[in-house]
C-alpha cells in the first residue's frame, strides 16, 4: 500500500499546485519545477547519487528498457555484446531478446542452486566488444541478493558499464552507487510504498554513460526521456525515498522477525517444505517456499483472501512453472508447488499468523487428497516410478 506520508506530500500537487514543471514563464511552473527537483534530490540521496543523475520514468520496466536498449544502441558501432543472467525480471530478458533481433549477442549467465551467479563465470563471459552487464540486486521471486559490489568491481576493471535492476532492493537494503560501482540503476515507486506508475533511472555522469533515448519529443529529462514529468507522482516517489531512508533499519529488523516467524511456524508444522534461494544472501521480505506434493495453484485458490503468487505478479496468469525456479534447478513438480510470500512495512503479526495457520491447514488437506503423498507415506520413491502415457 501507499504510505500515508507519501499521499500527504502528493495532495497539494494534485489540487492547488497544478503548473507544468517545464513551463519557464510563470510562477505556477516554477512551483512545480521546484517540487520536482526536490524529489529528484530525495531519490538521489537514497542511493548516494547526484540529483542530476536521476531521470524520472513510469517505473522499473521503462527504466530497464531505457538502460539496456539505450546503452546497447548508443555504442553499437563498436560494441555488440551484452551479459545478463537467466533469472532477471522479464522486462530485462525481453529487452535482451529484442536486441538479439537487431544483431546484438547476449550471454545469459546461469545461476547456482542458491540463485547466485558464479563470479568466475561472469569474468569468463566478457568479450572485447561487451558494452553492458545487467544483474538485478534482489530477485523478485526468490529474494536472493547478488554480490553487487563484486560485480561492480569486475565491470569497472573491464571498462564495461554495469546496470542493476534495483526495484526490489531500493529503500530496503542500503545501496550506494559509487561504493558499488553501479553505472545505471532502475527504481520503482510502488515497491517502496510510493505511487504506482512512477520510477527512476540513475545514469552515471562520471565516467559518463551515454544512452540513445527510447522516446523522442520535447527533450525533457536531459533529452533522455521526453514527456511532461507528472509532478504529483515524482513528488510521491521522492517522499517514498525520504521515508524509506528514515525507516530502512527499523523496517528491515521488523520484516526479518516476521519472515522468521512465518518460515519457522510453517516448517515446524509441515514436513517436506523447501525454501528456494540462498538462506544468507537474501532480502527477508521475499520468501519462496515449495510445498512438495501440493499443486501451487490449488493452494493459491484455497488461500484467496491472502495476496500470494506462484511467480512474479507479471507472469501470474501463466501456468508455466517459474523460469527463475527452473534456473536454480528446482524439479518441475516442486516448481509447480511453490508460493511466494511478501512481507512489508505494514504487514502485522496477526496477518502472518493467519496466513501460517491457513497455509498449514490447506497443505495438509490437499496432501490428504493427493495419491502422490500417499505413495510417499508408503515409502515409494516417486523418482523410480515409470509413468505410462495413455
Amino acid at each position: 500500500p501507499q504510505d500515508p506520508r507519501v499521499l500527504d506530500s502528493m495532495l497539494p500537487y494534485l489540487t492547488a499546485y497544478y503548473g507544468n514543471p517545464h513551463s519557464r514563464t510563470h510562477a505556477y511552473g516554477w512551483e512545480s519545477e521546484a517540487a520536482m527537483e526536490k524529489a529528484r534530490r530525495q531519490v538521489a540521496d537514497l542511493i548516494g547519487a547526484d540529483s542530476r543523475e536521476i531521470i524520472f520514468t513510469s517505473g522499473a520496466t521503462e527504466s530497464n528498457n531505457m538502460a539496456i536498449k539505450g546503452v546497447a544502441r548508443f555504442y553499437k558501432s563498436r560494441k555488440k555484446h551484452i551479459i545478463t543472467t537467466q533469472t532477471e525480471h522479464k522486462c530485462v530478458l525481453d529487452s535482451c531478446r529484442s536486441l538479439e533481433t537487431e544483431g546484438f549477442r547476449v550471454t545469459y549467465l546461469p545461476v547456482k542452486k542458491n540463485g547466485l551467479i558464479d563470479l568466475k563465470e561472469l569474468e569468463a563471459a566478457f568479450q572485447a566488444d561487451t558494452s553492458l552487464v545487467s544483474v538485478m540486486t534482489v530477485n523478485n521471486e526468490i529474494g536472493v541478493k547478488q554480490p553487487i559490489h563484486d560485480i561492480g568491481e569486475i565491470c569497472r576493471a573491464h571498462k564495461v558499464f554495469f546496470h542493476t535492476d534495483a526495484a526490489q532492493a531500493i529503500g530496503k537494503i542500503p545501496m550506494d552507487v559509487n561504493n558499488m560501482k553501479i553505472d545505471l540503476m532502475s527504481i520503482s515507486g510502488h515497491k517502496i510504498y510510493g505511487p504506482k506508475g512512477v520510477g527512476a533511472l540513475y545514469v552515471r555522469r562520471r565516467p559518463r554513460v551515454r544512452l540513445e533515448p527510447l522516446q523522442s519529443g520535447g527533450g525533457q529529462e536531459r533529452g533522455l526521456r521526453s514527456g511532461t514529468v507528472p509532478t504529483p507522482l515524482a513528488v510521491g516517489l521522492g517522499a517514498a525515498c525520504d521515508v524509506a531512508q528514515q525507516e530502512m533499519e527499523y523496517d528491515h529488523k521488523r520484516i526479518s522477525q516476521l519472515a522468521e516467524r512465518l518460515v519457522t511456524k510453517i516448517m515446524s508444522e509441515v514436513p517436506d517444505v523447501v525454501m528456494n534461494g540462498d538462506r544468507e544472501h537474501r532480502y527477508p521480505g521475499c520468501i519462496n517456499l515449495s510445498f512438495a506434493y501440493v499443486e501451487g495453484e490449488s493452494l493459491l485458490m484455497a488461500l484467496k483472501d491472502v495476496a500470494l503468487s506462484s511467480g512474479s505478479a507479471c507472469t501470474s496468469a501463466s501456468l508455466e512453472p517459474s523460469y527463475v525456479l527452473r534456473a536454480i534447478g528446482t524439479d518441475e513438480d516442486l516448481a509447480h508447488s511453490s508460493i511466494r510470500f511478501g512481507i512489508g512495512r505494514f504487514t502485522t503479526e496477526e496477518e502472518v499468523d493467519y496466513t501460517v495457520q491457513k497455509c498449514i491447514q490447506h497443505v495438509k488437506r490437499l496432501r490428504e487428497m493427493s495419491p502422490l503423498w500417499e505413495m510417499v507415506q508408503d515409502g515409494i520413491d516417486l523418482k523410480s516410478i515409470k509413468w505410462t502415457q495413455h
